[in-house]
């Protein structure tokens, strides 16, 4: 039997037919598949624009709040994220807003199909975050980058006009700076009464700091500022910085010194890494340290723990690692225990008493609360506190306002009652500054 008669037997052979067709079905549905594979490669790699955004980056917040607004209302899979705001009567109200869930959604956007993914891996978490890694992966057709600038920019003023006039709260979280709390509205500046011209003098500071970094540049200064409001405790130091921050629409970085922990290298990375446009506060500066030689004590309680050192502390903000465009606000209570070193200039270059209340910060505070009575009422008020001859702090005053709302001839009326108290807080206040100086003769 020759060739050609196998052949031709074979073809007559109907199993061999079927068995050959399937055959060639099936290789040229293989050739088919990978010719597709390798074109949506090729396509992806030459007509396709992606952009991934991991969940530690600044912008992610940001962009899924833009998603929410611009995508999420066409897909029907969602998640939930609750939050709470404060409305104008003080009380708190909850929004949910749903987001796209963990999967792949799709959406129109200026005249350009837009597939959006959000991937989320079981395996990897963000140690900081305590979360599971995420990111999200925007895909479009086309080489137009410009269109993600567009989406940046986009997600960004939505996120600035989403706080916009409120103060935000950051405190520090391992090596980074997390939002505290949700954004408060501002206190007004005018809320907090200090003596006369104090408010004005720092205000003045702090807006021609801000105002002027060129000059600084030019004459070879770091830009930076550094303040210490100092004095007894309840006088408003510390309202009076959420105040200020109000005022000029900055956020506020609190940062405890004396956290166990905090070491010198992550000092230095949290002040490089602040959020732009915020006050940095260092509250009760003075407990961090006891002197810039450690005592036995402080040794022995600290033995095998890594921490703050007063030298760290003073390279960070003024030594040549130092970052720059940033200001430092300290309180304390105690300035004498301040190691001269730290309150030099250039590392604190103003420095403001705010201490117990004078007869013009009396009289103001009486106005401000009972706004609608007679001026001679609150200087009556000025004059009687003043005559007791003790020591008031604003929180004391303010203490007694509230004890009558309403009715500012009772509060007048029942001014003695601020003896106890302005007694109770000065008493204090003395025999804690007296322990200090017993504890500083020791230590010399």
């Amino acid at each position: 039997m020759g060739v050609q008669d196998l052949v031709s037997s074979l073809a007559d052979n109907p199993y061999f037919s079927a068995g050959f067709g399937l055959f060639g079905v099936g290789a040229g549905a293989a050739i088919l598949r990978k010719g597709y594979m390798v074109g949506l490669i090729l396509f992806r790699r030459h007509y396709m624009t992606t952009l991934e955004v991991p969940c530690r980056d600044k912008s992610y917040s940001w962009l899924l709040h833009w998603i929410t607004v611009k995508g999420a209302r066409k897909t029907q899979h969602l998640s939930v994220e609750t939050k709470f705001h404060e409305i104008e009567t003080g009380k708190i109200r909850t929004d949910f807003n749903f987001i796209p869930s963990v999967g792949e959604h799709f959406f129109w956007y200026k005249r350009t199909w837009m597939r959006v993914e959000r991937t989320r891996s079981q395996q990897t978490l963000d140690i900081q975050m305590g979360v599971p890694f995420e990111d999200v992966k925007f895909t479009t057709i086309g080489k137009n980058k410009d269109l993600f600038f567009e989406i940046l920019d986009e997600a960004r003023d939505l996120a600035i006009k989403q706080n916009e006039g409120k103060t935000i709260m950051y405190t520090a979280y391992g090596s980074e700076w997390r939002q505290f709390g949700n954004p408060r509205k501002p206190r007004p500046l005018s809320s907090v009464v200090l003596d006369r011209g104090v408010s004005e003098k720092i205000v003045r500071d702090v807006k021609e700091f801000i105002d002027n970094p060129e000059w600084y540049s030019n004459r070879g200064i770091p830009y930076r500022r550094g303040y210490l409001l100092h004095g007894p405790p309840g006088c408003g130091k510390s309202s009076f910085i959420t105040a200020l921050a109000g005022e000029l629409q900055l956020g506020i970085c609190v940062l405890n010194l004396s956290e166990r922990g905090l070491t010198d290298d992550r000092l230095n990375h949290l002040l490089a890494l602040a959020p732009e446009s915020t006050i940095i506060l260092l509250e009760d500066v003075d407990s961090a340290f006891v002197s810039r030689e450690d005592t036995p004590e402080m040794k022995s309680a600290y033995a095998g723990l890594n921490r703050l050192t007063f030298s760290g502390l003073l390279n960070c903000l003024d030594g040549v690692a130092s970052t720059e465009a940033r200001m430092v606000f300290m309180t304390t209570n105690y300035p004498e225990r301040l190691d001269p070193a730290l309150i030099r200039p250039g590392r604190v270059d103003l420095k403001q008493y705010i201490g117990y209340c004078t007869p013009h910060q009396l009289e103001s505070m009486f106005s401000r609360f009972y706004p609608d009575v007679s001026p001679l009422l609150a200087a009556n008020f000025a004059e009687r506190s003043k005559e007791m001859n003790i020591p008031l702090s604003a929180a004391a005053v303010q203490g007694h306002f509230m004890l009558y709302k309403e009715d500012a001839q009772e509060a007048l009326d029942n001014v003695n009652q601020l003896a106890a108290v302005g007694t109770i807080d000065f008493t204090d206040f003395m025999a804690a500054s007296d322990d200090l100086s017993l504890d500083s003769k020791k230590n010399v």
